[in-house]
């Protein structure tokens, strides 16, 4: 649990980092005169590039693991940081989106791959643990932009580069343990069951377009809040930069809280129910969401939130128990194509946005839920529980 709780607390930093960027937007689009397709095309750079890496990562490590390529991928990131507080012009505001694009490709798969070791039996505990420091993470990420970065501008992005140091300083020692059971490793994913059954290879390939069908609808609908919430609030009832970070804050911070139960429940319950109840249960809330006034628009946004956030941690135990042995690879698969996906539907939304309106691009993306329709056609791995006498 040490081990889990650290690699939590150092995925809060660094989501912490990343989640500045969006959350700095409208102050980017005002000082440099942006357009929404630019705007969007800032996360699209970043979110592609960790896409393509995450996967290379996590097959490589698979094969050679490299226990201290967290504190190097963290170091990547505070450079980035660096960089994006100095930026003066656009092109370089994409190259600090890279670098903390880079850093995050290497964090993400094999700090998965060291709390599924850790975790033991608890699989879905441990990365319900480990994702909800990051979504928290997230959450701050717009609070310390109204609170820190919006009044006293850009440059003062420097004084997070303390939460990056802090993050190189956890990694490394993450990385010590990590080094040291190394041999146990090994042994401990040999003594794992495998799921009650195993799927054919053919239900095996069709479970996992089904999951990235599934992706694609959570991330679709999620950057149209965490990355244009902000403008809707503004453009639709008036509201302040800073007062709509807060709100952003509030939606985050439900997505946070709603993490932490994805793992437990699909445990206990089995993590097909708890994915079906996670994407297509958000369906109602989003539908109603572009309908209604201010605050009930910052109500539905955290009821959102809490159900589809812990769709994540039960997708991602489900698939490495789809395709066992291969637990970097397959969290490195789900991470890039998360943020892959976040990458496209920010360009795609930001262009789409400049033409129709981002009223209208909520109203569209309020349908995205609907896809966990496609939950029903997911084998169930788990045994079903025996009747209590």
């Amino acid at each position: 649990m040490p081990v889990i709780w650290a690699l939590s607390l150092s995925h809060l930093l660094n989501d912490t980092i990343q989640a500045l960027l969006p959350s700095i937007y409208p102050l980017l689009k005002e000082s440099y005169g942006l357009s929404f397709t630019q705007i969007g095309f800032i996360t699209f750079t970043f979110q592609v590039v960790a896409s393509l890496l995450q996967p290379v990562v996590g097959g490589y490590t698979d094969r050679r693991p490299m226990p201290y390529s967290l504190a190097t991928g963290m170091a990547v990131t505070l450079i980035g940081l660096v960089l994006l507080s100095r930026a003066e012009t656009y092109p370089v505001i994409l190259v600090a989106a890279v670098l903390v694009g880079v850093g995050s490709s290497i964090f993400h798969p094999e700090a998965s791959r060291i709390a599924h070791l850790a975790a033991g039996r608890r699989r879905g505990l441990a990365q319900s643990l480990f994702q909800v420091g990051g979504n928290f993470g997230s959450s701050l990420g717009p609070l310390a932009a109204a609170l820190i970065i919006v009044p006293h501008g850009q440059r003062s992005i420097l004084w997070f580069t303390v939460a990056a140091t802090a993050g190189i300083y956890i990694l490394g020692r993450v990385g010590r343990w990590y080094q040291a059971h190394l041999d146990e490793r090994r042994t401990q994913s040999r003594s794992v069951p495998h799921p009650a059954w195993q799927p054919s290879r053919r239900q095996v390939v069709a479970s996992l377009a089904i999951l990235i069908a599934l992706i694609f609808s959570k991330y679709f609908y999620l950057v149209s809040l965490t990355n244009y919430y902000t403008f809707y609030l503004i453009d639709r009832f008036g509201v302040s930069v800073q007062g709509a970070q807060f709100y952003l804050f509030v939606f985050l911070f439900a997505v946070a809280a709603g993490t932490i139960l994805g793992g437990p429940l699909g445990d206990r319950f089995g993590r097909k129910y708890v994915i079906w109840f996670s994407i297509l249960g958000a369906a109602p809330f989003a539908l109603i969401l572009p309908h209604v006034g201010l605050a009930t628009t910052v109500a539905l946004s955290a009821v959102i939130g809490v159900v589809l956030a812990s769709a994540f941690s039960a997708i991602l135990v489900y698939a490495q128990e789809l395709v066992p042995g291969k637990v970097g690879l397959v969290a490195g698969l789900f991470f890039g194509v998360a943020f892959g996906v976040s990458g496209i539907a920010s360009a795609t939304l930001g262009r789409l946005a400049d033409h129709v309106g981002i009223g209208q691009v909520f109203y569209l993306c309020s349908f995205f839920p609907l896809i966990g329709l496609l939950t029903g056609f997911l084998p169930n791995l788990e045994k079903k529980p025996a009747p209590s006498a």
